[in-house]
């Protein structure tokens, strides 16, 4: 049976800055992300099974999706916990405001790496996360790829 690539694409919007950064991005600022997700697999051949034909429903992936990333990143501000600014994220939550702390700079190609992971984490074993491309801007974005992650 033939492999086949599905893609489903999402949007949120998040803030970010980047700690010891010499550009503008040193300041607090947002961006309308766009995720694409590409699983790969092999669509459902049991002709009984009510997603017969599909490598996936459209929405298990977006459930998915939305639990790891979406849900989480939408309206929030990511500061890597490793620096200073976990001093303005505690002044920020401590206001009510959603900050996330990671263990990474929050770059587009930091971000894109750790949602492949916990995209990876939660997918059938029947399918593979193919690629993610994160775009944070209308002219730039970050992509990963499993063939390039072996």
């Amino acid at each position: 049976m033939s492999k086949i690539r599905i893609t489903k694409q999402f949007t949120f919007e998040t803030g970010h800055a980047l700690y010891g950064y010499d550009g503008k991005c040193r300041n607090v600022h947002g961006h309308s992300y766009k995720l694409a997700v590409t699983v790969i697999g092999t669509p459902i051949t049991d002709s009984s099974n009510v997603k017969f034909g599909m490598v996936i429903d459209f929405s298990d992936l977006k459930k998915i999706v939305k639990e790891e990333i979406v849900d989480i990143f939408d309206h929030a501000t990511v500061f890597n916990k490793n620096t200073p600014h976990v001093e303005l994220a505690q002044e920020l939550k401590d206001r009510g405001h959603h900050v996330i702390l990671v263990d990474y700079q929050p770059t587009s190609e930091n971000m894109v790496i750790d949602f492949a992971n916990k995209i990876k984490n939660r997918l059938p074993e029947n399918l593979a996360l193919f690629s993610l491309r994160l775009q944070e801007t209308d002219s730039s974005y970050a992509e990963w790829y499993q063939s390039d992650n072996l």
